[in-house]
């Protein structure tokens, strides 16, 4: 998916096993099957995953992540996962990895009844933390500063999009009021490839190498990746988000699946289909 990707292959995680965790290193080894985009993952055993970055961009994540997934675990009312080990790059693989305990579920097909107000009732958890030194999540900033990347992905997509109809939802989020609370905590990707569902409800949120602090209006993007439209309603009252907010919400929901649609086109089906719900579901209530 990615120019320049390092060959992430079975025997070079069990060579990463071997130098840095040796007692798990003769356990069972297979790849997850993943719409995901920065990691590739190996289920280690029956227990455990092994998560690997595949391109730049993602390699902070790793060791960010590492950290406060410990801090934040014992908040939050659905589990996340837990971190085991932290690997060096080595001669094979220039990148630091990670070793997470593996949680059962499966992303969602479908939203199973009470899920807008399970995942709301976790973005409310995760706002009202206060720890100390909290990072900047990069979702959280002002839209603004998403505004040439936006723009650029728009003139990529050229008539495959509703150009038109896409700059007039954008620049209704760019001017809405901007955020002028104190930062909140958010995960800042949620979206169907980051969550879990067992039994019918929300079991566990994933992937927390965004999560920091910032505007609320990082964590309103599911309302149109995965919820649908009768669902919405619910979602936000629970959360009680004002008109800006919302609108805030709709323009990064927006500008997230125009800069991914161009760039994932041809190598990752499953996250441009979802890139085109959500351009459905905002411009059918535009």
């Amino acid at each position: 998916m990615h120019p320049d990707e390092p060959t992430i292959d079975p025997p070079l995680v069990r060579r990463l096993l071997v130098e840095r965790c040796p007692a798990w290193a003769d356990l069972p080894l297979r790849r997850v099957r993943s719409a995901g985009t920065d990691n590739a993952m190996y289920r280690l055993g029956d227990d455990m995953v092994v998560r690997l970055p595949r391109v730049g961009w993602a390699v902070d994540s790793i060791t960010h992540e590492y950290e406060w997934l410990s801090r934040l675990a014992p908040h939050l009312p659905v589990a996340v996962p837990e971190p085991l080990a932290l690997g060096e790059p080595t001669a094979d693989y220039p990148w630091p990895w990670a070793v997470y305990r593996w949680l059962d579920g499966e992303n969602p097909t479908h939203v199973p009844p009470g899920f807008a107000q399970d995942i709301a009732g976790f973005v409310a958890e995760l706002r009202g933390l206060r720890l100390p030194d909290p990072p900047v999540a990069g979702r959280g900033k002002p839209l603004a500063t998403r505004d040439a990347a936006t723009r650029e992905a728009i003139d990529a997509l050229g008539d495959r999009v509703d150009t038109a109809a896409v700059t007039a939802v954008w620049e209704s989020a760019l001017a809405a009021p901007p955020w002028d609370g104190d930062p909140v905590w958010v995960h800042a990707d949620l979206s169907p490839g980051n969550v879990l569902v067992a039994e019918g409800k929300l079991s566990a949120v994933i992937d927390f190498s965004s999560t920091g602090v910032g505007d609320p209006a990082a964590d309103l993007p599911v309302a149109w990746n995965l919820l649908p439209a009768r669902d919405r309603a619910e979602f936000r009252a629970v959360l009680g988000d004002d008109d800006a907010t919302w609108e805030r919400g709709r323009g990064l929901a927006l500008s997230i699946a125009l800069i991914q649609l161009p760039y994932y086109w041809d190598t990752n089906p499953t996250l441009v289909a979802n890139s085109w719900r959500v351009l459905g579901e905002l411009l059918a209530s535009a």
